[in-house]
């Protein structure tokens, strides 16, 4: 499980296609790596992935197909900054909301409007999970833990801070970029159980 909010940004160094999956290594920023043991789950851009060596700053990952074809993973490029995340334990603070990083959907950023003091984004909905995201709600975009804006038909809005945009790649997106998006779980189930009692 994550918190959502990341604690800096790596570095895609190498990617390695094998028969059925792709071996990435990523650089950390400064003793993230610390205290990692191999098998331990890192959120990369959203994505939970297990680390296959233990405190190096170039950390190890397969990613098998299902979340190549799921998320923004599968068009990941050398050089390609990404957010990361270390799974939380018990005595951490939990500023965002909790997050599985498995991936819902993949979206589009539609436009960024930058302002004086923050950067408003118009993200895309794809298909089939837009019951899921309500304003004010949360929702998980390249693993960031965010407040939903106002909701349209075909896409969403999102606000971020200078903060958020320093400490995360979400600083670097441009328009028509692709995003990873994991829905809030209590979200999800709270819609799908309303939808049952319902059709009752």
């Amino acid at each position: 499980m994550f918190s959502g909010i990341v604690s800096g940004i790596g570095s895609v160094k190498t990617i390695k296609e094998k028969k059925d999956i792709v071996s990435i290594e990523i650089k950390g920023p400064k003793n993230f790596s610390k205290k990692l043991k191999k098998g331990a789950s890192v959120s990369v851009d959203g994505v939970c992935l297990t680390a296959r060596n233990s405190e190096s700053d170039i950390m190890k990952f397969d990613v098998i197909e299902e979340t190549l074809s799921r998320s923004t993973l599968g068009d990941i490029v050398k050089g390609q900054k990404v957010n990361l995340e270390r799974s939380i334990t018990s005595n951490s603070e939990i500023g965002g909301h909790l997050m599985s990083g498995h991936i819902h959907g993949v979206a589009k950023i539609m436009n960024i409007n930058e302002k004086e003091n923050s950067t408003d984004m118009k993200i895309s909905i794809p298909k089939g999970i837009d019951k899921y995201i309500l304003e004010k709600g949360y929702i998980g975009i390249n693993g960031c833990s965010l407040t939903v804006g106002k909701v349209y038909t075909t896409f969403f809005n999102i606000h971020l801070i200078p903060e958020t945009l320093k400490i995360t790649n979400l600083g670097l997106l441009e328009k028509k970029d692709l995003v990873n998006i994991e829905l809030d779980q209590n979200t999800v189930s709270i819609v799908d159980t309303v939808e049952r009692v319902l059709n009752r």
